[in-house]
């Protein structure tokens, strides 16, 4: 079947036009891996009273933004998109559909156009979160595409280098059956020159940390960049339910930590202690452009930082402003913002929403 692709949505796909019988009407056809003006032949693959999702067999007339993905898991690996358009065109969909985004949900119509900012589209991430399987094979990886199945990843080309490096050693472990079978995730996170690394294990609920030390041990012992290793019981760090609880276990038993707690991470002007399960921004060469963008210009009295995470802009807005009032739900991330912050940073441990519902206590 044939289709043309109008534009990118959220989420990679791109939107056709499927004729209705039934209704007389024009579906909306959700197909990934295309790109703007496009035209596909594709199958439907499901179809629902409101839309219908195909899978392309054959570009009939491509993009001219469409390139040769340059990583060997694209269209396999669920982790990216976009890789079949030149990086340009990427940003400029992304733009797109946050414009539209926004004009939808919020209402929200722009006067001027969204100004994007673009680094290096790969080796940018500085923190990298992957599965971890051992049965029928030890595997890291991530999910593939619209499923649950595990797709083996030895190397991501958008991870940093160092993160690549401690992947290579992690598959190289396993192999030898050297990985604790209790680990079902794995978190990677760099410093800002790509030196140290603070590695976190997600186990099984039941699992204490303590009998993960041989694993660590042999990953530490192999990676000198490895500074410290922390394990958490259950969800990832980053989920909802544990950032409001401590760390697993951290009071009760050293064995939740092995070496350093946290990173410093430096920026142009800036050093952040960064914790193990706190949130930090991710793409490594666009940090300084992220506080200049946000902070140049703008002084006064008060300014507030909602979801302020460990205090990447209220550190430098507390440099313009009398006062920063910065609001973080997470446990890992206020810790960090309470060391980071200076005087005239008032930090609040809250959900943003609450915080604004109640009012803010200005002293």
């Amino acid at each position: 079947m044939e289709f043309k692709i109008e534009k990118l949505i959220y989420g990679g796909e791109g939107i056709a036009r499927l004729h209705d019988d039934k209704t007389g009407r024009a579906k909306a056809v959700f197909v990934p891996y295309v790109g703007p003006g496009e035209v596909v032949d594709a199958t439907i693959i499901e179809e629902k009273p409101g839309f219908a999702r195909a899978r392309v067999d054959k570009i009939l007339q491509p993009s001219p933004s469409r390139i040769e993905a340059p990583c060997p898991y694209f269209l396999r690996c669920g982790g990216c998109q976009y890789q079949h358009l030149e990086y340009t065109e990427q940003v400029n969909a992304k733009a797109q559909i946050l414009e539209e985004t926004l004009a939808r949900t919020a209402k929200l119509k722009l006067d001027n156009p969204i100004q994007t900012h673009a680094a290096e589209p790969y080796q940018y991430r500085n923190r990298t979160r992957m599965r971890v399987a051992h049965d029928p094979a030890f595997a890291i990886g991530y999910y593939m595409y619209g499923s649950h199945s595990l797709q083996p990843v030895e190397q991501c080309p958008i991870s940093s280098p160092l993160i690549n490096r401690a992947l290579t050693v992690l598959w190289d472990l396993g192999r030898n059956e050297r990985i604790n079978g209790a680990i079902r995730e794995v978190q990677f996170f760099a410093n800002d020159d790509d030196s140290k690394l603070l590695i976190e294990f997600f186990t099984h609920h039941d699992t204490e940390p303590d009998t993960l030390r041989s694993t660590i041990e042999a990953l530490r012992g192999t990676m000198a960049e490895v500074v410290g290793v922390a394990v958490f019981q259950g969800a990832p760090a980053d989920d909802t339910e544990d950032q409001r609880a401590p760390l697993t276990r951290a009071k009760s038993s050293p064995g939740a930590f092995f070496g350093e707690r946290s990173l410093i991470y430096a920026t142009k002007e800036f050093d952040y202690q960064v914790s193990a399960g706190a949130f930090f921004q991710v793409n490594r060469f666009l940090l300084d452009d992220m506080i200049d963008t946000v902070t140049t210009g703008r002084s006064g009295k008060m300014a507030i930082d909602l979801y302020s995470g460990g205090g990447f802009f209220s550190l430098p807005l507390a440099k313009q402003f009398q006062q920063i009032i910065a609001v973080e739900a997470s446990t890992h991330s206020y810790a960090d913002l309470r060391t980071n912050a200076p005087q005239n940073v008032k930090a609040i441990r809250g959900d943003a929403d609450g915080v604004e519902a109640r009012g803010l206590a200005v002293e």
